[in-house]
């Protein structure tokens, strides 16, 4: 796995970039998308993707300011055939996050725990509830 560390911080966090598939056109592209976000040059290790004939994966692990993890996936959404995940580690100062990307469903983010395991905000619930009261 490669190893970014960005020099852009002042609270610091780390996190990874799953790049679960994409076609081999693209990948280029995803390293300088990543670049421009972490402000350094990345050269990925790609991978045949066997679920996928003609396309490749490849993982980041990454350091950075608190908020790179949405840069990221900012920086890759929307691009077709690219499907992602970039996790960011909680901080003393902030909560973790997860994005996950598919060109058919978009962006899902959710925020994560300490233990990665992914958190359900109180508004989410009181909306659910209100809901399902009507």
């Amino acid at each position: 796995m490669n190893r970014i560390y960005s020099e852009h911080s002042t609270a610091t966090t780390r996190g990874v970039l799953f790049v679960h598939s994409a076609p081999s056109a693209l990948c280029p592209h995803v390293e300088w998308a990543v670049a421009g976000v972490l402000g350094v040059p990345v050269d990925l290790s790609w991978t045949p993707q066997p679920a996928k004939t003609g396309c490749y994966r490849a993982e980041l692990s990454w350091s950075g300011a608190v908020g790179t993890g949405a840069a990221l996936a900012s920086a890759l959404r929307g691009w077709a055939h690219l499907l992602f995940e970039v996790t960011e580690d909680p901080t003393s100062t902030s909560e973790g996050a997860r994005f996950s990307c598919t060109p058919e469903l978009g962006v899902f983010h959710a925020v994560t725990g300490l233990h990665g395991d992914i958190m359900v905000p109180e508004d989410r619930l009181r909306g659910l509830l209100s809901s399902r009261r009507r």
